[in-house]
This record gives structure tokens, sequence and C-alpha cells, in this order.
């Protein structure tokens, strides 16, 4: 005998979400059907009009009470409801697939078995990615109260940086399979197979955006902050660079690194990355050169690529364009640690930036000393 229903008739039962849209109705409130509660109790085109789970204790029926969605025991309540647009099988029961498989009615579209699988995966992988994003945000919390504290100026401007990073980047990955995840709903009810093309091409966009934000993060805490060890943390961030971007790098050291203040490190560290950043976005280039001399006295950085370089003249007559090439931050972080930046650069010759730091007197500065 089929257990009865929990609750009131479906016919009955409270509305929750939009008015319209689609109206989705749910088969099994383990895994799977959390993920999708997830997901669309936050989509405004899409109502949740009930999920049908027989365990009390599964992930799932919690959220959807807390919700206010309708939970039932008997899955085939959901056939008899008056408004529903799609009836979304991830129970895992072949017996209840069996039954739906049989079920036919106008505007009603069945989604179950591996189809149903392969979206609730993905749209859990999305969940994670989303995690990770956060995560990714409150270790950008730790390096604001950093800069806070080392330099109590530039936050605004890192914040900047980091946030057009993960805007033109992170964001727009998760946008596009936002986008996709929307139309293979669409595209199911038409050809499973077209739908699930579209789906598997979203989890392939999904992996990019993860990969993004393991980037983001790295590039939020690059250093080791305990040791402050700048040579290593360059080195690092170089090979992932190149990696990442297929661009050849080279990087060539001299002097003892330990004669730095660890607010030094960390805005050249910073100068480096706004440079390399550059070079990826505006110079076309395929190599890369990092120096860096460090003598008791000074210090001196030079990046230079072999792109396709500007008409410095130009640029420098354009505060936008300040902006636009990243000179505005490298200058100024140049000047915050006492030093200056210059950059030199012609059409089809790349781009050459010197930035050159007077450590006696840029370190006694930063301790006050006379």
């Amino acid at each position: 005998m089929m257990p009865t229903i929990e609750s009131k008739s479906p016919r009955q039962l409270p509305k929750t979400g939009a008015s319209s849209g689609t109206h989705v109705a749910i088969i099994g409130a383990g895994r799977g059907g959390k993920a999708l509660i997830e997901i669309f109790a936050t989509d405004p085109l899409v109502k949740i009009v009930c999920v049908a789970e027989i365990q009390a204790n599964a992930p799932g029926v919690a959220l959807a009470k807390r919700l206010g969605i309708p939970v039932t025991r008997d899955y085939r309540r959901l056939l008899d409801l008056e408004r529903v647009d799609l009836i979304i099988d991830v129970s895992g029961n072949a017996k209840v697939w069996e039954l739906l498989q049989d079920f036919h009615r106008m505007g009603v579209t069945i989604i179950g078995g591996a189809s149903a699988k392969f979206m609730w995966e993905l749209i859990e992988a999305r969940i994670r990615a989303t995690a990770e994003i956060e995560k990714t945000l409150n270790k950008y919390q730790s390096l604001y109260r950093l800069y806070v504290k080392e330099t109590g100026v530039a936050v605004t401007e890192e914040r900047t940086r980091i946030a057009c990073e993960m805007h033109d980047g992170l964001v727009q990955n998760l946008a596009g399979v936002n986008f996709k995840l929307d139309l293979s709903l669409q595209q199911i009810r038409k050809s499973p197979k077209v739908g699930l093309a579209t789906v598997r091409e979203s989890k392939a966009q999904l992996k990019l955006a993860i990969q993004e934000a393991r980037q983001v993060i790295f590039n939020l805490r690059p250093l080791h902050y305990d040791k402050m060890e700048l040579f290593p943390a360059l080195t690092n961030y170089l090979t992932s660079y190149e990696t990442q971007y297929h661009i050849k790098t080279q990087f060539r050291v001299s002097g003892d690194e330990q004669i730095l203040f660890p607010r030094t490190k960390i805005f050249l560290f910073r100068i480096v990355q706004e440079a390399l950043s550059n070079v990826e976005r505006h110079a076309k280039a395929t190599r890369v050169t990092v120096g860096l001399d460090i003598d008791p006295e000074r210090l001196k950085v030079t990046i230079k690529d072999n792109g396709v370089g500007f008409d410095m003249d130009t640029v420098l007559r354009d505060p936008d364009k300040w902006d636009h090439f990243g000179i505005r931050g490298i200058m100024e972080r140049a000047r915050l640690v006492g030093g200056e930046a210059k950059i030199e650069s012609k059409k089809g010759r790349g781009t050459a930036i010197v930035v050159d730091i007077p450590l006696a007197k840029k370190e006694m500065m930063s301790h006050g000393e006379n």
C-alpha cells in the first residue's frame, strides 16, 4: 500500500515563489532534490509547487519546509496537480521512473533517469563554485585588513582591481553557465539530446569558472605572510601566469630580499602582478621578462614585454587611458614606497616598466628614523 500524504491535497497546498513562470514538481529530496531546490528557489522565473519524498529525514525535506514548499510522501499526488509544467524525478527509484514514463498530459514535461541525474550533478557543481567564490571573498577581507594595517592607503584601488578581475573572468563564466542551464531546460523538453549537449557545454564552462576562482584566490594571497618570502612567491606566480596565459616568462634576480620590509615586498608583488595583468589584456605579447635587482641602497624592478606597445604621449594626455593600461596603479604603488615608476612604450616595440626605489631613504621613512 502506498504511503499517504502528510499535508493537504496538492490542489490545496499553499503557493510558493512567483505566480508566473515554470511550475516545477520534484520527486526525491536527497542530494539531487536538495540541489534542485537550492537553485530553483532563488530563480524568479521558477515556482516549486511541491516536493515528494518518503524519507522524513532526507536533506531536502527540511530545506523545502523552511522555504514554505509543500512536501508529500506520495509522488503520485504530483501527477494530479492542476498547475505543473515540469516534473523532475531524482528519486533513483526505477519503479517511480517506469510509472512516470507512462504518464502523458498536455503541457507537462517529465525529466528523470540519467538526464535528471546529470542536471542535479551540474547544479551541485555550480553551488560548489559559488561556495568557492565566498571563500575567495573571505580571503579578500583578510587582504583588506592587511592593507589597512600596513599602509592605510591604496585599499580602494586594490578592491577595484580584484572586482574587475572577478567580473571580467569568474562572474562572466558563471553568468554563461546560468544562461546555458536555462537554455538546456527549454531544450530538454523538445529534444533531450540537444538539451544534454548544452548541459555538457555548461559543465565544461563551469570547470573553467572553478579554475578562475582558484586563480583569484592565489592572486589574493600570494605571499607566505609569516615569512614574507618574495622570490618564491614571484616564481610561483610567473609559473602560474605562463601556464594560464601561454606567455613565456623569464625571472632574473640579484641581491638579498631579507633587507626589504614586508610592506615593500607586498607592494612590489602587486606592481609585478598589475604589470603582467596589463600584458595579458593589452600587449598581445608572447614573452615577458621580470628583473629584480637589490642592493643596500636601492631596489630596481624591470618588466619588459615584446607586445604591440602603445603611444605614451597619447596615453599620458588622457587620464582614462591611465587606468585602462594600469599606469596609474603602478605609479601610485611605487610612490607609496618612496620610489618612482617610468614607463616606456612605442607602437610595435613592446613596453618596458622600470620601478626605482631608494631603499635607505625609504626604510628610514617607513620607521620614522632620523
